[in-house]
């Protein structure tokens, strides 16, 4: 069970995640009318209306298979009458309705599915069901952007295989050092100046040794390769700006990827990232 607290006209309105439903509390909504020593009442009195009922048993039946329609029927009958009295807790032992909760202990007070809680919102003002909806509606909001955030990083840490800290795997990945006939070469091409540092190879000869694949060298690149490559290409700017042959470049950049490399497979965090969570 999760929690969030929304504020709707200087009022605290908890709203509560039950079996993958939002909840809000009947009880704050109508506090924030007539203070806690009516709050009960108030609930009582809105659920003894053949209005409430029939809105109550409809949705109860859209998405409850379980309601008593039988039961439902009989409160129905029965609403308006001087002598007819219903409390959230009566009508769902009586019904198994779902779209109301009364819960105990810290969260405790009476609880409506979004959908009942916007209804019950008309009876404590039209105004301030204006604002719940757009309090609600703001949280959604946030919790999805978490989400969304939460979800981005995972699949970015995804990238990351756990087996990359065997020894084979750093052999493949970490560059060799470049070597004098690849030094000598004139690349025309700055961007394969850093294939070359940094995968020991051009564009060309990548795509020469693997035929089939659908994109090139840095479509296949690992997350600590791309990193390493952004930081190679501010480097590079710098250095040519020093008026550094291309020659001279290739040799520090070559290196640069050799450290940088063997620094973020060997990190202790990154070790810990790329570790498959336990269940």
């Amino acid at each position: 069970m999760k929690s969030e607290i929304i504020q709707v006209q200087n009022t605290n309105i908890t709203v509560l995640s039950l079996d993958d439903n939002d909840y809000i509390s009947l009880t704050d909504m109508a506090n924030a009318k007539s203070g806690e020593q009516r709050a009960a009442d108030i609930i009582k009195n809105w659920l003894r209306t053949r209005t409430t009922l029939e809105f109550l048993g409809t949705w109860e039946q859209m998405y409850n298979p379980d309601f008593n329609v039988v039961e439902f029927d009989h409160f129905k009958s029965e609403a308006g009458l001087p002598t007819f009295t219903m409390s959230a807790s009566e009508w769902i032992a009586t019904t198994t309705a779902i779209g109301i909760k009364v819960k105990s202990g810290r969260y405790g007070g009476t609880y409506a599915h979004k959908d009942i809680a916007f209804e019950f919102g008309s009876a404590i003002s039209p105004v301030f069901k204006l604002f719940l909806i757009k309090e609600f509606e703001r949280l959604k909001t946030v919790e999805q952007n978490r989400l969304s955030t939460e979800w981005n990083l995972q699949r970015t840490l995804a990238k990351i295989n756990y087996h990359i800290h065997t020894d084979a795997i750093k052999e493949h990945i970490i560059p060799k050092v470049v070597n004098e006939k690849q030094k000598s070469f004139t690349y025309a091409n700055e961007a394969d100046l850093l294939n070359v540092a940094l995968f020991g190879k051009t564009a060309a000869e990548w795509r020469a040794e693997n035929p089939s694949a659908k994109g090139n060298i840095r479509d296949e690149a690992t997350l600590e390769q791309l990193v390493v490559l952004s930081n190679m290409e501010s480097i590079n700017a710098l250095l040519i700006r020093d008026n550094l042959s291309q020659s001279e470049r290739l040799t520090r950049l070559n290196a640069t990827a050799i450290t940088q490399l063997k620094s973020l497979l060997e990190h202790s965090a990154i070790k810990k990232l790329s570790q498959p969570k336990s269940s």
